[in-house]
């Protein structure tokens, strides 16, 4: 099975490499803007895995995918797209470049990436798109995150659209909005809190839920959450 990680860099992306990658059977592509941390003596005995440092807010990027998907006959059966970015500023301090900065990473990165894939997707494929409780409609919502919590709203509508839109193409949608699990954006957001998950325990319900659920759920938008925060 092939698989697409974004943010795979750190916290639960790199987590959710590690669950993947020890089934042989599956052929990885780790997408960050900084692969370092995977590049490791431990990784890197992972024949099964593929790094690519790029910046998906560059629609140039989409290139170098489109060029290794070809290059390397990749059918993604699975695309999580989890890379994020949180800004952390009271409304009246927030810019348009931090508007641009979450919606491009969190909103817009997620809509190209699908695009561009749509050619080459696995029959029966499953994108699960990584959002957040403060995008889920009627929880609660936190002074400084409001930029944050608006881009994973609407990543939470895109996921529901995409469902409808790609039954033509047989690939499922859904998102995961996920409540605290500690991870380095979540200390951005909530400076000395602990979480009660952590980010090793998350990848393990997100790598069940891509592996296991679109056969019975598709379009949903699904709190994934003991505390917020």
């Amino acid at each position: 099975m092939d698989i697409i990680i974004t943010g795979a860099g750190k916290g639960i992306g790199f987590e959710l490499v590690r669950c993947f990658t020890k089934d042989e059977a599956n052929r990885v592509l780790a997408v960050s803007r900084n692969v370092a941390a995977l590049d490791t003596d431990d990784f890197a005995k992972s024949k099964n895995l593929f790094l690519l440092s790029t910046d998906l807010t560059d629609e140039s990027s989409m290139k170098q995918i489109v060029s290794f998907v070809e290059k390397n006959h990749f059918k993604p059966a699975i695309l999580i797209n989890n890379a994020g970015i949180l800004v952390n500023k009271s409304f009246h301090a927030l810019t348009s470049d931090d508007f641009d900065a979450m919606f491009d990473v969190n909103v817009k990165a997620p809509f190209l990436l699908v695009q561009t894939l749509l050619p080459f997707f696995a029959a029966n494929a499953h994108i699960v798109n990584i959002g957040s409780m403060g995008g889920y409609q009627g929880s609660v919502k936190f002074p400084g995150l409001s930029l944050y919590s608006a881009s994973k709203g609407a990543l939470a509508i895109l996921t529901e659209s995409l469902a409808a839109e790609l039954v033509d193409f047989q690939v499922r949608c859904n998102c995961l909005a996920l409540g605290a699990a500690q991870t380095e954006m979540l200390s951005n957001a909530f400076p000395g809190y602990q979480a009660p998950v952590s980010a090793r325990e998350m990848a393990g319900f997100i790598f069940d839920f891509a592996c296991n659920s679109s056969k019975f759920i598709n379009g949903k938008v699904i709190p994934v959450s003991v505390s917020t925060p």
